[in-house]
């Protein structure tokens, strides 16, 4: 999408106005081309989470969230300390902390709910509602609108994650529960990247602290349901700092970055892409067979961006 053309100050007016408030008039006005694509650098970060979580070995999920938040909440947080942002960064309004947390802790915790009490594939189905709840409640934010072509470009993504999920789901009403939990969790992250966009004020490199304390409430959650398992080896540990590094640490920060300020219909339509780029992950790395259902999902997926990312 184009970026926004900024409104030009008067000279009288542009001299009373501060280089940071600069900023923010060019960075913060409309739809921007270049903050829709950095939020696409963390689907794009996302589809590595597959692979990455499989050469991490089976460890507990709350361990695994409480590392890997650790990891990415500690480089986030020492990238702003070199860039000179302080601790005044964090004093923020505590409804930006309760959504930043809400958001990260309440969609991991729910998922990982979903995940012990129905299927996998079932679970993870019904949790991909969230990129269609972004579409289609994008048009509460002041600026969208929404149109029918949008909503059928994200179902045409959510029918591809269907074509890759859907042979192996046996939806079953005794699994009721984790679906339900799967549910909450879409809509929690929906809540949380929609939510984003009203807290624009708020810098983005506050997702450090979020997932600082992200970290924190995952680490109490594995003393209290969990037991410690030591990763197996340098090469579990490795792929425990790249996802820390990558789809757990830049990909918060990216996604912040997109919501706030880009095309918010156009990502959560984009988000499809990724389980299918960490299908075909799987695929190279020889950890999945190819079928034609991914051929299918993949063309599904690009029509339903291109539909949902039109102008309204």
């Amino acid at each position: 999408m184009p970026a926004s053309s900024p409104v030009r100050p008067s000279p009288r007016t542009a001299a009373n106005i501060t280089p940071d408030h600069r900023m923010t008039m060019v960075t913060t006005r409309g739809p921007s081309g270049r903050a829709t694509l950095l939020g696409t650098g963390a689907i794009a970060l996302w589809s590595v989470l597959a692979v990455l979580t499989a050469l991490a070995g089976d460890l507990p999920p709350f361990q695994m969230t409480a590392v890997t938040f650790g990891i990415g909440g500690l480089l986030l947080a020492l990238a702003n300390l070199v860039q000179g942002r302080g601790f005044a960064l964090y004093r923020q309004p505590a409804a930006a902390w309760a959504v930043g947390l809400g958001g990260l802790f309440g969609y991991h915790a729910l998922y990982f709910t979903a995940l012990t009490a129905a299927p996998p594939a079932e679970a993870s189905l019904v949790c991909y509602l969230w990129p269609l709840l972004i579409v289609v409640g994008s048009a509460l934010l002041p600026g969208e609108r929404l149109r029918p072509l949008h909503v059928l470009g994200a179902l045409l993504g959510l029918g591809g994650v269907a074509f890759l999920l859907g042979p192996k789901a046996q939806f079953s009403l005794d699994a009721m529960g984790g679906y339900l939990a799967a549910l909450a969790a879409a809509v929690t992250w929906a809540a949380y990247s929609l939510a984003s966009r009203r807290f624009a004020a708020v810098p983005s490199a506050i997702v450090a602290g979020y997932a600082l304390g992200t970290a924190v409430l995952a680490a109490a959650a594995h003393l209290l349901f969990e037991t410690w398992v030591w990763p197996a080896g340098a090469g579990a540990w490795a792929a425990l700092a790249g996802l820390g590094l990558g789809p757990v640490g830049a990909a918060f920060l990216l996604w912040d970055i997109g919501m706030k300020r880009g095309n918010p219909r156009l990502l959560g339509a984009l988000a499809y892409a990724a389980p299918l780029a960490s299908t075909l992950i799987l695929i190279a790395t020889g950890k999945a067979e190819a079928s034609l259902g991914i051929l299918v999902a993949c063309l599904a997926i690009t029509l339903g961006a291109i539909l949902a990312g039109r102008k309204g």
